[in-house]
């Protein structure tokens, strides 16, 4: 089945779009371009083995006017995003942009550089740091900054430095208090599901083109090489803290709990610059991402950016971020700030408001509309997070999934509601006829509704499947936010081709090496089937050779429970010394006969714990039962 071209809906809807948003306004290419040194020719990135894992000569089709199938302010931001190369923001600090799907920036010391953010993969911080170092010369990493707890600040960091000279001293890595347990924590508890979702949300297997993927909004796409990780050296704990590396002092401001649970702004005086992490960028962010995370705080949000205009303002004349382009000037850097922080405090006192008028979460993301100025400010646009989603997320911090109406209470899942809605309106070919008639009418949403339930009751039907995938197609031709077009393609896709799997790894080696030993445990007790072990009744000793830690597992009524305790043969079934964690997490994996391990007691316990583990699936349906 092939694609379709857009409808004369969209078409229509885009026209208007032309005409109502401010496109005479061209700031944005100016300030993206400001600075500018060299590109990387061509901007295509290889592993050691030739596999490609970033090529952004692939969006050289984001050229000229918007095509009738792409949002036109989505176009825009698109061809903003895939700008590359190495730019100046002032003199001292220099940033690689359109190497990945953030930024790398690059501080001048007195006799080397700081690194903030090294991107998601190995690959392309190395390739950024050579950029850098071609044109700026070959000034030594003295220091490394994740700003936050996301893998696509800090998964390149071995592309800039090594262990090795993280250990001796040479090399200073800060992050903000908590970063190691949240990088790990967010990536591997849920990675599975995450990394299938992101799968759709980042559109990383769809073809690039104007029918297909044209960026993320936040930036193109990540980059798909190895992920690494070393462990702060430094953590940041308080608002105010200083530190000065190779001549540079640094101010930093704790923000926890925003884009990130833990993240960090931080204020250059040498250079006047400011540093504002993932919580001011060119567009509307996530409160709950479509890859899945915890609900964000959006009144905690604003908060922060209110103290960092009190803070710093008045002292900045450039402000830049991990994503996007810098912003110079004081009252520029005031206005963009103050928008971005009415933005999130609008959409949070807003939603509280209507929910405490009895109105449901898709009620008020249904009739939200932002204030004039947000809605002509360009970075206000919902090109990654959206005022529709966000609104939800914010309904469900704080009334949770439940909206009220006992109707709603109980309701069916898609494989037994499905049925029930294609019977009641006459069966399956009843309702692709109707949802026929709703997708010629342009009203793509009520298709896509209809449709669903089909497809949840015969998910071979071949009309449905065809139009199912059209309507998709449709509505992200449409969608103004990147993440929503891809989501819709993505579905579109696997309709007509099959599934596509997940894309990337779904955790890195040197991420699941910085597990702690309870959240190994937290790894079992979340993999444990249930059913299958509410008949066990386990008590297992477990010793750490390396760290001479002993822990106490117990399985009962298929719970995993864990304490700090001495080992003690006469009451435990089993003791199992371990060489070190990574032995432990080999055992999860299955290998119970390599060096490392040792059992005493009753032999079958381990075996019959590790075989009550589920294993994730990685490759699940998302728009079929």
């Amino acid at each position: 089945m092939e694609q379709k071209p857009p409808s004369a809906v969209i078409e229509a809807a885009h026209r208007d779009h032309l005409t109502s948003l401010p496109f005479e306004d061209t700031r944005d290419f100016d300030d993206a371009d400001r600075g500018f040194i060299a590109a990387l020719d061509p901007c295509v990135v290889k592993a050691a083995d030739g596999t490609v894992v970033w090529d952004n000569d692939a969006y050289a089709f984001l050229d000229g006017e918007a095509p009738t199938s792409v949002h036109p302010s989505l176009w825009r931001q698109s061809q903003l995003c895939a700008k590359q190369g190495l730019y100046e923001v002032v003199e001292g600090i220099y940033q690689v942009r359109g190497l990945d799907i953030s930024n790398i920036t690059f501080v001048e010391g007195d006799t080397g550089v700081i690194v903030i953010d090294p991107l998601l993969s190995t690959e392309v911080a190395a390739t950024a740091l050579k950029l850098y170092r071609e044109h700026r010369g070959e000034r030594p990493v003295v220091a490394v900054i994740y700003t936050h707890s996301h893998g696509d600040h800090f998964g390149g960091v071995l592309g800039v430095t090594s262990q090795a000279d993280v250990d001796a001293g040479k090399v200073a890595v800060l992050a903000p208090e908590g970063f190691v347990e949240h990088a790990v924590q967010e990536n591997v508890y849920a990675g599975t599901a995450m990394t299938r979702r992101g799968t759709y949300m980042y559109g990383m297997l769809l073809a690039r083109g104007p029918q297909g993927q044209v960026g993320c909004g936040l930036g193109q796409v990540g980059s798909t090489g190895e992920v690494s990780m070393i462990v702060p050296t430094v953590d940041i704990r308080r608002t105010g803290e200083t530190h000065t590396i190779d001549g540079v002092e640094i101010e930093f401001q704790m923000a926890p709990g925003t884009e990130a649970p833990a993240e960090m702004h931080f204020y250059f005086p040498k250079f006047r610059a400011l540093c504002m992490a993932e919580n001011a960028t060119h567009n509307l962010h996530n409160l709950l991402t479509l890859r899945g995370a915890l609900v964000r705080d959006p009144h905690g949000w604003a908060g922060y950016l209110t103290e960092a205009i009190d803070t710093f303002a008045d002292r900045t004349d450039v402000v830049f971020a991990s994503h996007h382009w810098p912003t110079w000037g004081r009252e520029r850097i005031i206005e963009f700030l103050s928008l971005q922080r009415d933005l999130y405090a609008y959409l949070h006192d807003q939603t509280l408001r209507l929910l405490n008028q009895g109105y449901t979460g898709v009620e008020i993301a249904e009739q939200f509309q932002l204030p004039p100025a947000l809605e002509q400010a360009w970075h206000a646009h919902g090109y990654y997070g959206s005022v529709n989603h966000n609104v939800k997320a914010i309904y469900q911090r704080y009334m949770g999934w439940f909206d009220g109406n006992p109707a709603r209470l109980w309701p069916h899942p898609p494989e037994a509601l499905g049925p029930r809605y294609v019977a009641a309106m006459g069966g399956a070919d009843r309702v692709v006829e109707l949802a026929g008639k709703a997708f010629e009418d342009g009203d793509y949403r009520w298709a896509a509704t209809l449709l669903d339930h089909v497809m949840f009751t015969d998910d071979e039907h071949a009309a449905a499947r065809a139009l199912y995938a059209d309507t998709f197609e449709q509505l992200a031709y449409g969608a103004e936010n990147a993440t929503w077009r891809n989501f819709y393609l993505s579905g579109a896709t696997e309709l007509r081709q099959g599934k596509f799997g997940t894309a990337g790894q779904v955790t890195a080696p040197t991420m699941l090496a910085q597990l702690s030993p309870e959240q190994m445990f937290d790894v079992i007790a979340i993999s444990i089937d249930g059913p299958r072990a509410w008949d066990l009744d386990l008590a297992i000793d477990v010793t750490f050779d390396d760290t001479g830690d002993n822990y106490r597992l117990t399985l009962r009524n298929g719970v995993v429970v864990y304490r700090r305790a001495a080992a003690d043969a006469q009451t435990a079934h089993a003791t199992v010394r371990l060489a070190d964690k990574l032995r432990l997490l080999a055992a999860v994996s299955g290998d119970a006969t390599s060096p490392g391990l040792e059992v005493t007691g009753d032999t079958d316990a381990l075996p019959s714990l590790l075989a009550a583990l589920d294993r994730p699936d990685a490759n699940f349906n998302i728009v079929t039962p």
